[in-house]
């Protein structure tokens, strides 16, 4: 109070009557500012201390673990046209089950009898090569016969060639007997002449070792001309040795000509029978692709094409399907700034969509409506909006996720780092510095350290 009047009130009431007057005038204004500075300080000092989780928020959606858990499309392999639905939206079908039934659109399918003719072929071509293997048989069956002829003529004319040399080497014996027999008759006559001369042979003995004289030349000249005869019969031996050789060297390289034939046309035979038995196994995979199928148990969410009649292309989605069983999880999107501290493992609470939920994020034991999860993988590389994927899956061991949850609901994260005093992190977000980034690597290098103690120690 100021007190710029003179009249005064005090002496008028009786103040111990009143308690909150009492109360009024009995303690001054600056008795009172100290009490709640000094009250102030010291809630402040308590919940200073008080430890608080750093944690970094992101957004995501539930999707699942697996990527063979999530919602996908069936696509035609082939292209066609529908003729039957068997399923509507919203069934549940199970692997294997028929979905819907196409026919074909490419006339070069349309024969109804296409898998048994191409089979028919098929065994034709068999035959065929069967046929070139009796072939080829038949040839080498005659190369051999050939090799063992040309084995015998040859033996026959080695015989043959051994004779006339024999033969020759006979024939020049008896040239040279012959000749020596004519030699001895012409000194013989020689000798007569003389004698006959000196009147000691009568003329008959004359004429009769003139007559002996031409015998034995007849003879030299008989065995000059056999010997001739031997020799010729010899270089016929030769002749016919090396005509044999070319002989059955001809008719080998035909036979092996023809089988060397056979064996390419063989080949080609078994190429194409390989390439109509690859033919025949595509026409009766393409025969089972008229049939969609569920490739596993699920629900059917949404037909992509509609009615009957329609003609798709190959590779074109017909049908969605959201698998039965999964495995929830949250892809969550963090800033790169934050990424550093985000490691596989970590502990993440979850806040989703149409949950209600009270959330002190320092706080994590005392939210209520959280759900918990563990970080499993984290991407190597930014999205579109520049952004890192974290794949977050359920942490069985703090309870489960709710049963209502549906893939692609929204849900908010926040990943649990470390727990700090409540005035080191006001500190920190007031100084801008970041949450607990160096704590990793100063744990490693303590632990080196004391890896590096221990082993000094022993």
């Amino acid at each position: 109070m100021l007190n710029l009047v003179e009249n005064r009130i005090e002496s008028k009431l009786k103040t111990e009557d009143f308690r909150s007057l009492q109360m009024i005038t009995k303690q001054s204004a600056l008795a009172v500012a100290k009490k709640i500075a000094i009250w102030f300080f010291a809630i402040s000092l308590v919940v200073g201390v008080l430890p608080w989780t750093q944690n970094i928020r992101a957004k995501g959606y539930v999707t699942t673990l697996h990527p063979a858990q999530r919602p996908q499309s069936l696509q035609s392999v082939i292209a066609g046209k529908i003729e039957k639905w068997y399923v509507k939206e919203g069934q549940f079908v199970k692997k294997g089950d028929t979905i819907l039934f196409l026919s074909e659109i490419k006339d070069e399918y349309f024969d109804p009898e296409l898998l048994s003719r191409t089979e028919d072929q098929i065994k034709s071509k068999e035959s065929s090569v069967i046929a070139y293997m009796e072939k080829i048989k038949a040839l080498d069956n005659q190369i051999d016969a050939l090799i063992k002829t040309k084995a015998i003529k040859f033996e026959q004319a080695r015989n043959y060639l051994k004779q006339a040399a024999l033969k020759v080497q006979t024939d020049s014996i008896d040239l040279l007997a012959a000749v020596a027999n004519y030699d001895v008759a012409k000194d013989q006559g020689k000798r007569m002449e003389k004698l006959y001369e000196d009147g000691l042979k009568s003329l008959t003995d004359v004429e009769s070792r003139r007559l002996k004289l031409q015998e034995t030349q007849a003879k030299k000249n008989s065995a000059d001309n056999k010997l001739l005869s031997s020799r010729n019969e010899l270089l016929n031996a030769k002749a016919e040795l090396n005509s044999i050789d070319n002989q059955y060297k001809d008719k080998l390289a035909k036979s092996e000509s023809e089988k060397f034939e056979s064996m390419s046309n063989m080949y080609d035979a078994e190429a194409t029978v390989s390439k109509m038995q690859t033919t025949f196994m595509n026409y009766t995979v393409r025969n089972s692709m008229y049939y969609i199928t569920a490739p596993q148990d699920g629900f059917v969410t949404k037909a992509l094409r509609d009615g009957i009649g329609e003609t798709v292309k190959q590779g074109e989605p017909l049908v969605s399907i959201m698998p039965s069983r999964y495995d929830l999880a949250v892809e969550m999107f963090v800033d790169p700034n934050d990424l550093p501290l985000v490691h596989v493992g970590n502990d993440v609470r979850f806040i989703f969509d149409g949950w209600p939920s009270v959330v002190f994020s320092g706080w994590p034991n005392a939210s209520y409506g959280t759900f918990g999860g563990k970080v499993a993988a984290i991407d190597n590389f930014t999205n579109e909006q520049g952004k890192f994927r974290v794949l977050v899956a359920e942490d069985t061991a703090e309870g489960k996720w709710p049963k209502q949850l549906r893939i692609g609901s929204g849900a908010q994260g926040i990943a649990l780092l470390h727990d700090v005093p409540i005035a080191y992190e006001l500190w920190r977000n007031l100084n801008g510095f970041p949450a607990e980034y160096y704590t990793r690597e100063k744990t490693k290098e303590k632990k080196n350290t004391e890896k590096i103690k221990d082993a000094n120690e022993k």
